[in-house]
């Protein structure tokens, strides 16, 4: 006879010997370990769904979690992966009530001030600024009514707090108050705070007021100083020859429109679009201003740096029609009709079928300043002739038969 198969499986461990002769003993904890590592495999499974783009699935699996008898922790888990799938699913209303319900089911939780600044940034995305700025205030009371063990976590998060409602005031347009609390972060001794940044978006909210303008300038020069490699530099020379052309100082403006549309620092490759935006702005309200102000030598600079700039039609050819005009107001009458040539030679990329209706009607305004200007020289040949004739003295002739 045959002998009977073992039926005692090799343990791997002392204690977990098992036979299939023998039942085994039910284990509760057992049976709960199982239960939480389902419940936690939903979790994760809900949490990547959300970050592969599909939060309506994420959705779905979060609240089968909510509706059954899952323990306190993973209920809490899950309204917070919910109410994050709600807002990456733009869904911005559902996703504040169940971080108000959150808060209300977990007051003391140790996540509340994160969730708190979570739903003051989505207000402010909402445009309920009034709300965002009230819980970000939020944000820094319960913190210090926690008992936290991450001490740096929750600074970074008052700190971030403050910034916040920093920027909300900047958005809704009350820089006074923007400017106040830039300010004030400035001061704060925290490693962590990006102060090039803080420093930038205080320059901006001062540029705003018209008694700051000392206090914008003083700013922007020790910026451009201290970070000349920030991205943002062409702004803040934005702002520092708007500033100097705001208290007469046109020939330190010009400096700095100059230095802007010459420039060849590093980030300007890096960022061509950010510089040539900044430059155009730059270079053509600072020259508009000097040419409204009668400084016509100073705007004739600026105009024929921006034509020097890029030699694309779209951009060279509005810059050079200002650049006939200044000439204009200078009298160089051939100069300025030099200029136009220079746009009528470019009638055809002006003026094709890509090309927008702007750049064909410039081409048509260069073509009647031409005429004009044609037509002026012509009638001032003509007095300057006149007026040499009635000068002349009269005739032998003419002065003979007169007697």
């Amino acid at each position: 006879m045959a002998a009977a198969q073992s039926n005692v499986q090799v343990a791997p461990d002392l204690g977990t010997m098992t036979s299939s002769n023998l039942m085994q003993p039910t284990n509760a904890l057992s049976a709960q370990a199982d239960v939480e590592r389902q419940l936690q495999l939903q979790l994760d499974l809900a949490s990547r769904q959300r970050h592969d783009g599909s939060p309506e699935l994420a959705a779905l699996t979060l609240v089968n979690i909510l509706q059954t008898n899952a323990p306190p922790e993973f209920k809490r888990k899950a309204m917070l992966e919910l109410a994050l799938a709600m807002q990456d699913n733009k869904e911005f209303v559902k996703a504040q009530q169940i971080y108000a319900q959150f808060l209300q089911h977990y007051p003391d939780d140790q996540s509340a001030p994160e969730v708190l600044l979570r739903q003051g940034l989505l207000f402010r995305q909402m445009g309920v600024n009034t709300m965002a700025i009230s819980k970000f205030y939020s944000v820094m009371s319960t913190t210090l009514k926690l008992r936290v063990d991450d001490l740096d976590y929750y600074k970074n998060l008052v700190l971030q707090a403050q910034t916040e409602i920093a920027d909300t005031y900047y958005i809704q347009g009350q820089f006074n108050e923007s400017a106040d609390f830039y300010a004030k972060l400035l001061k704060a001794d925290s490693p962590t705070l990006n102060k090039q940044q803080i420093e930038f978006k205080l320059i901006r909210s001062l540029s705003f007021l018209t008694n700051q303008t000392d206090d914008t300038i003083a700013r922007s020069q020790k910026f451009l100083e201290h970070f000349p490699d920030f991205p943002d530099v062409p702004e803040v020379r934005f702002i520092l020859s708007s500033a100097y052309t705001a208290v007469g100082r046109n020939s330190d403006a010009l400096k700095q429109v100059l230095l802007l549309l010459q420039s060849q620092e590093a980030s300007a490759h890096a960022n061509p679009e950010l510089w040539a935006y900044w430059r155009r702005r730059t270079g053509n309200e600072i020259a508009n201003q000097l040419y409204k102000e009668g400084d016509y030598l100073d705007a004739l600079q600026i105009y024929q740096n921006l034509a020097a700039l890029d030699s694309d039609p779209a951009w060279q050819a509005p810059a050079l029609y200002q650049v006939g005009l200044v000439f204009e107001q200078l009298q160089q009458f051939q100069r300025a009709s030099d200029t136009y040539d220079q746009i009528l030679a470019r009638r055809a990329e002006l003026t094709g079928s890509n090309a927008p209706p702007s750049l064909s009607s410039l081409c048509d305004m260069a073509h009647w300043r031409k005429d004009y200007i044609a037509w002026l020289q012509k009638a001032h040949a003509s007095d300057l002739q006149f007026q040499r004739s009635n000068l002349q003295p009269p005739s032998i002739a003419n002065t003979t038969a007169a007697k």
